[in-house]
């Protein structure tokens, strides 16, 4: 992939680009081959966010393909959100690493396409965050964890009158905690959930509504002290019951006020 990237950047590595195209251009054709070449390279690091790959002629001349096949291949990576084509004088292709909100959107297109309830959303939080919350209580170094817990509480509680603020500083919480069950698959699939979670109490509070009372926000951060306690004890059975428990309790009072559907969800965000 080293050779991508010189590539694009521009050094005399163009040819070899060209070869590995041509090799498999026949199998996938020459738009796909580019873009999963350009897609690895920005998934695999080689290319950072805000890195250009130059300009339409340069990259024909580079990939040696003509401008329609370059244009098509631009157009797949444009649609999964990894590149900008900028139009104009000086215009230029601008890389764009996958973040966390654009793998939520993602997944948040693809529960669309299911017709999937969001009830799933928060019934998926409530498998993954207790089982979280087992792992960081078994830890030896839980004392570390709970401590940087223990501090994004506090950023709720000084959030807790703006409910869309306490919202971000919640998924942070909730986030940090997964992260620190130290399984990372669980960890990104959590951030894209709760992703959705946020856009819901945003889409309800542009509404004119809130989002829970102010006394529920209190019980949730009581709750989440409640959950610290448990894990810095050790005791990682109580920790996953109470917390399963607890985002039981959660998914009910979102569901009451927020929309039906993830199709519901992202027509607040078109």
């Amino acid at each position: 992939m080293q050779a991508v990237k010189r590539a694009l950047l521009g050094d005399e590595a163009a040819t070899a680009v060209r070869g590995t195209v041509q090799v498999v251009a026949g199998k996938q054709g020459k738009p796909q081959q580019i873009a999963d070449e350009i897609r690895a390279s920005i998934v695999g690091g080689e290319l950072d966010e805000g890195d250009s790959l130059g300009r339409e002629p340069e990259l024909v001349e580079r990939f040696g393909v003509s401008r329609p096949s370059l244009r098509e291949a631009l157009r797949l990576l444009e649609a999964d959100g990894l590149i900008t084509v900028v139009r104009g004088v000086h215009g230029r292709v601008v890389v764009h690493r996958p973040d966390q909100r654009m793998t939520a959107r993602m997944g948040s297109l693809l529960l669309r396409a299911r017709n999937v309830p969001l009830a799933d959303a928060f019934a998926a939080r409530a498998l993954l965050e207790p089982l979280a919350a087992r792992s960081v209580a078994a830890r030896r170094a839980r004392r570390a964890a709970v401590t940087g817990l223990r501090a994004l509480i506090d950023r709720e509680d000084e959030a807790i009158e703006d409910p869309e603020r306490f919202a971000v500083a919640n998924a942070a919480f909730h986030e940090r905690l997964v992260s620190l069950g130290g399984n990372q698959t669980l960890a990104m699939v959590n951030r894209m959930l709760n992703e959705i979670v946020v856009r819901s109490v945003t889409a309800v509070s542009q509404a004119g509504d809130v989002v829970g009372s102010l006394a529920t926000r209190r019980r949730g951060l009581r709750s989440q002290r409640r959950l610290l306690e448990l894990l810095e004890a050790g005791d990682a059975a109580a920790a996953e019951e109470f917390w399963r428990d607890h985002m039981t309790v959660v998914g009910r009072v979102m569901l009451g006020q927020t929309a039906s559907n993830v199709v519901d969800l992202l027509l607040h965000d078109a």
